[in-house]
């Protein structure tokens, strides 16, 4: 009797020598960085002499499982830039997994283990999409932008682009953050909201109760929506608290979906 270890699309044959043995052998070979092990009950709880069902596997070269979207983020991420090389073959390699993480943790998707699922490419064609030359900001001065439609922001210096996209979230139905244009009109590094009771860090006001802040939840409940703000991952509300000045410029265009 033998048990079987796979790993890469390899099957290994371990004569049976009693549960303790088994375990030892397949401890070595993981230990010779042939993946993560994993028993089966039956395997784990096994007399000696029973047959023991061992799985090893190793995914993708570089330990990244392989997304239902994996083709349309390597080609995402290949026309967006800045994250290393990708292959737009649909096939998981180590730089793939190394770039799909590097974005994930950027735009603080959670978990960042290089999986190309349904929020790592809605983040990524969202951010692709996005054109920064139709928020039309002025030719002169800072200007931020904000794309209620693929709900991204960015902001303009002497009309030309001095951050690129990143994601955001605005006003869910009946709070719906309008279009337009405002300008930045109160500043704090920490508000107190009355009616939410919480803290907004990096707080500005462009709008009435409306202004940009550090999310206070995960970004990418995008059922959860704001109450008209435009909410911001940490360290983007941090540059955007840095750059913006009372009386800066905040164009808002297109409407969020659902609202």
């Amino acid at each position: 009797m033998c048990a079987h270890v796979s790993w890469g699309g390899t099957t290994v044959r371990v004569r049976r020598v009693g549960a303790r043995l088994t375990g030892a052998v397949l401890a070595a070979l993981v230990g010779g960085g042939l993946g993560a092990v994993a028993l089966s009950p039956a395997g784990a709880g096994a007399a000696v002499g029973a047959p023991v069902t061992t799985t090893v596997t190793k995914a993708a070269a570089a330990g990244c499982a392989t997304g239902k979207y994996q083709k349309q983020v390597e080609w995402w991420l290949h026309k967006l830039g800045g994250f290393g090389k990708t292959t737009v073959d649909g096939k998981q390699s180590a730089a793939d997994c190394a770039a799909i993480k590097k974005f994930q943790q950027r735009y603080g998707i959670q978990p960042a283990q290089g999986l190309a699922g349904p929020t790592t490419y809605d983040v990524a064609s969202r951010l692709g999409r996005t054109k920064v030359e139709a928020c039309k900001a002025k030719k002169s001065g800072t200007t931020f932008c904000v794309n209620l439609t693929e709900q991204t922001a960015w902001i303009m210096k002497n009309g030309k682009r001095l951050t690129n996209p990143t994601v955001v979230r605005t006003g869910m139905k009946g709070y719906r953050t309008p279009a337009g244009t405002f300008s930045i009109n109160k500043r704090t590094k920490k508000e107190w909201s009355d009616p939410y009771e919480v803290w907004l860090p990096f707080w500005q006001r462009f709008k009435g109760g409306m202004g940009f802040h550090q999310t206070t939840t995960y970004i990418h409940d995008k059922w959860r929506g704001s109450h008209g703000c435009v909410n911001l991952l940490k360290q983007d509300a941090q540059t955007y608290y840095s750059v913006g000045r009372i009386g800066m410029t905040v164009k808002v265009i297109g409407r969020r979906p659902g609202t």
